[in-house]
């Protein structure tokens, strides 16, 4: 994370490459933390499809492993990538979701992702979608996150055909 901003084409690399050997020695624990960096650097500098790719492997083993708390992490990148797509509500939806003082200190980008939405929504809509995000259980929170993914990956193909 120390060269995020002054060398993003560098740390892009470096956790591509981090991921390649987590994956190849069976760590799903690293796999995991770096899928939740790299859709952080994907999702500010790089590849729409790799910001959408990234949280989706995140989210999945931390849902899978029963961690509801560090999964907030990878929504609240999710969230901030479907912003910046224009896709307002389901961005919002995930924030209500992420929104934990957890996920704020390790990914403080949320901050500014849901004063955006805020701007954007209206205070009362917002709320009202995040509200709907943060009473989900962590299983319908996942399914809908993966679906929002399978929806921003398809709008995104059908813009570059």
């Amino acid at each position: 994370m120390a060269h995020l901003h002054a060398d993003p084409v560098g740390a892009l690399k470096a956790c591509r490459r981090g991921l390649q050997v987590a994956e190849g020695s069976g760590n799903r624990t690293n796999v995991t933390t770096l899928a939740t960096i790299a859709a952080r650097i994907e999702g500010e500098y790089g590849d729409s499809l790799g910001a959408l790719h990234y949280p989706g492997v995140a989210i999945h083993n931390y849902h899978d492993s029963g961690n509801p708390t560090s999964m907030r992490i990878p929504m609240a990148t999710l969230a901030t990538v479907l912003d910046r797509m224009g896709r307002y509500e389901p961005a919002a939806t995930i924030a209500g979701c992420a929104s934990t003082p957890f996920a704020v200190a390790t990914f403080p980008e949320l901050s500014r992702t849901t004063a955006h939405l805020c701007t954007v929504l209206g205070d009362e809509e917002y709320e009202s979608l995040a509200r709907k995000g943060d009473n989900m259980s962590t299983a319908e929170i996942a399914v809908y996150a993966y679906d929002q993914i399978d929806r921003a990956r398809a709008a995104l193909n059908a813009v570059s055909k």
